[in-house]
């Protein structure tokens, strides 16, 4: 069904060596792992979602339709935490990795129902500055992690949308938060299409003045002071105001990311205005991550910091978080990784006949006992057909019994010898449940 992925079985192998990789980067890193359910009110998902792009559900004959399934899992996350603030420890470091499920046209990397993985930090009344550094440095030790599966040189891109706020209501902008959704759009729509839409909310000369700003992307902390301050002085910004004050707040907060990330060896990453991330509760720092090698897959990692996404009357439950969209990054994976094995089993138990398997199955089950892994032929075909299973499963192991004795074969060097199966182990080379290389 388009858009509703089903992976081949060595595809699956490879998903889940990704989503082991991704949850193990998490646990280093101190995240809290949870579950939510799939489904959320729909007049939740509403309120911050595209209703074109969510799936509702209703009951059979109820004229019901009030739950619908999670597009995201930052919702599910705010409603986790107002729901259960009384028992978790702040700042609440969380990771999630679940599917989410969303309507969209399908096409290249972009799925209808696909894998996120999530961390977030929540803090209870204040999020000290030094989280909008540490969410992204955690990000990019776990895409590291990925590189022997095939994932190349990445680049994060850090904006903040204080210094975009600020720019923008400077040169008498009113409409930002629909500015800031028209921006989003650059990487997508291309400058002149662009300019075309933000003349609409903007004028020509915020149009223009927005493109200046979006156009600036640096990777030197000093350089991108320089650059901004000539920007300020081109469309007469840089007198004292509060609106020149958030900008340069913005400015400072997108800075300590940056330099963060520069100290902790990471070099893919750089300011760039243009990052804008189109929702609308995002206070702070914004993300966006891309593979260099695969720009046109677009964004592989994105989020933000947010201040009021999670609230009560009496309390705020600020926190910067970022997410990964596993499934679009298997999409890239799936050509450069492929897998050692099919079969977790580590050798295909031989059987000489239907009147002898017994003898079979009690080899698997002291192996199994052990923890090896392994599978008992499923017919008493000849040999060079059972031998034949192991190969196309990529079983490296065929493990031939009789009354006489027992020996092992190792399929890929074509050596045989005796073997006990309460002693036997396979060869380190092979011991891994599945290996996954590029």
């Amino acid at each position: 069904m388009s858009g509703f992925p089903e992976w081949s079985p060595e595809q699956r192998i490879i998903e889940k060596r990704v989503l082991e990789k991704i949850e193990e980067s998490f646990r280093l890193h101190g995240f809290i792992n949870i579950e939510t359910c799939g489904v959320e009110s729909y007049e939740s998902l509403i309120k911050k979602g595209d209703g074109k792009e969510i799936y509702r559900l209703a009951k059979a004959g109820s004229g019901e339709e009030n739950l619908g399934l999670h597009f995201d899992l930052t919702l599910p996350l705010a409603r986790y935490v107002l729901e259960r603030r009384g028992e978790l420890v702040f700042p609440f470091r969380r990771c999630q990795i679940q599917k989410v499920w969303r309507g969209e046209r399908p096409q290249g990397g972009r799925y209808r129902e696909f894998y996120q993985a999530d961390i977030d930090i929540v803090a209870q009344g204040e999020l000290p500055a030094h989280f909008e550094y540490e969410v992204p440095l955690a990000m990019c030790h776990t895409l590291k992690s990925l590189s022997p599966l095939g994932l190349g040189a990445f680049s994060m891109h850090i904006n903040n949308r204080k210094l975009s706020e600020g720019f923008y209501r400077a040169i008498g902008i009113r409409d930002v938060e629909e500015t800031l959704r028209r921006i989003d759009k650059l990487g997508k729509l291309g400058v002149r299409k662009t300019r075309e839409i933000l003349e609409e909310v903007a004028g020509e000369k915020g149009a223009e003045a927005c493109l200046d700003l979006a156009q600036i992307e640096e990777k030197d902390p000093e350089r991108l002071s320089e650059r901004l301050e000539e920007l300020r002085a081109k469309w007469k910004v840089d007198s004292p105001s509060p609106e020149r004050d958030l900008m340069l707040e913005g400015e400072r907060d997108a800075e300590a990311v940056l330099s963060s990330l520069l100290r902790s060896g990471f070099e893919g990453a750089r300011i760039d205005c243009a990052i804008a991330r189109g929702l609308d509760y995002y206070t702070g720092c914004v993300y966006e991550t891309f593979l260099e090698e695969d720009l046109a897959l677009g964004s592989i990692c994105s989020g933000g910091r947010y201040e009021n996404l999670i609230s009560t009357p009496k309390q705020s439950y600020p926190g910067v978080g970022m997410s990964i969209g596993v499934s679009r990054l298997l999409s890239h994976l799936f050509s450069k990784a492929r897998a050692d094995r099919v079969s977790p089993a580590a050798a295909l138990i031989a059987v000489w006949s239907e009147e002898e398997r017994w003898r079979s199955d009690e080899v698997a089950r002291t192996l199994r006992e052990r923890g090896i892994a392994c599978e008992v032929s499923p017919s008493a075909s000849k040999l060079g057909a059972q031998i034949k299973r192991a190969d196309r499963l990529s079983i490296p192991y065929v493990w031939f019994v009789s009354a006489e004795g027992e020996e092992v074969k190792d399929i890929r060097t074509g050596e045989q010898k005796e073997a006990d199966p309460a002693s036997w182990e396979p060869d380190p080379k092979y011991a891994a449940d599945i290996i996954v290389r590029e």
